[in-house]
């Protein structure tokens, strides 16, 4: 499949393919839903999304590689070093990740200044451990979830001025990662790291040490049940803004971002229907409702496909 792909992008370079390869092996390994939605893309669109999730993979494990025994200065001086090959102008035909993703970058004319603000946020990570308010908070998601819809949209293309789409990207960005706060809060204190406005939580008379209490016990206090459902509706609120953008992509890319918005929004359903027990179990969706969600993609996937006669994005035109 993946050398159709590849094929479809246009990649005909060996070390080149071998690097997007690399990226697709990662996300079919880390990024499950990500990666089950991506399948619903035209082939010659899938491996730069693969590239992209290969780079945000690559920061992550630097942040967050459990079984790593580096400590936060060390951990600094590899992101650091991440940052310094991607903005050096070379090409790294070495390292697969950087390789795929800088080539993705060039041939999409995707902005540079969106990987910087990405790496900016995840150097946050390193050092910030909560965030007082919804300002602080949005400040970190800038790099962590808006930009990674932006650097989507001129894969996914648009039906009009890709400007008008913006806004929908970065909020569907948000609400995305906002359902990853609110569904790992008990892994995130695991280390000693909190995504929830403090001054939120505040409101319903939670602090850390009862969020740390929740932890410890696996068990929800009624004060962090009621400030979580509050998240919870923000986030849902996120979820309908987002909505509108998906009638402005390309309808060809459209199956794949209503399937990952399908899923994403039924793991925020699911929260609810856990009443909010998530220090004692993850939210999650269904094999057979993924299947489900995928089926009904595949099929609509296919026929906007058919029914789409402009050209095909060609991973080597462009890139300069």
């Amino acid at each position: 499949m993946i050398h159709t792909e590849l094929h479809a992008a246009g990649v005909h370079d060996a070390q080149l393919r071998e690097s997007y390869r690399y990226c697709r092996r990662l996300n079919a390994q880390h990024g499950r839903t990500f990666f089950l939605a991506t399948r619903l893309l035209a082939p010659s669109q899938r491996p730069a999304v693969h590239a992209l999730y290969g780079f945000a993979r690559y920061a992550d494990d630097i942040l967050d590689d459990l079984d790593s025994d580096a400590d936060t200065a060390e951990r600094a001086r590899r992101l650091e070093q991440l940052a310094a090959k991607f903005f050096d102008g070379a090409d790294h035909a070495d390292d697969p990740v950087l390789a795929a993703v800088l080539h993705t970058a060039r041939t999409y004319h995707i902005p540079l200044n969106l990987f910087d603000d990405f790496l900016a946020s995840m150097r946050m990570d390193l050092t910030v451990t909560d965030y007082p308010d919804r300002a602080a908070l949005n400040g970190y998601m800038r790099g962590s979830a808006e930009v990674i819809g932006l650097q989507m949209l001129p894969i996914l293309g648009t039906v009009g001025p890709r400007s008008a789409a913006e806004p929908y990207a970065e909020a569907l960005g948000t609400a995305f990662q906002l359902t990853n706060f609110l569904r790992d809060v008990n892994e995130d204190l695991s280390r000693n790291r909190v995504y929830l406005p403090a001054d939120e939580l505040a409101a319903f008379g939670v602090d850390r040490q009862l969020l740390m209490w929740c932890h410890r016990s696996g068990r929800t206090d009624p004060r962090v049940r009621s400030a979580l459902a509050a998240q919870h509706d923000i986030t849902r609120g996120v979820y309908r803004e987002a909505r509108k953008g998906i009638a402005l992509l390309a309808p060809a890319s459209r199956p794949c971002v209503t399937a990952a918005f399908t899923l994403y929004s039924e793991i925020l359903d699911r929260i609810e229907e856990i009443d909010f027990a998530v220090f004692s179990e993850r939210a999650s969706v269904s094999l057979r409702r993924r299947g489900q969600v995928f089926g009904t993609g595949l099929v609509r996937a296919w026929r906007a496909r058919r029914a789409d006669t402009s050209p095909r994005g060609d991973l080597t035109a462009g890139a300069a």
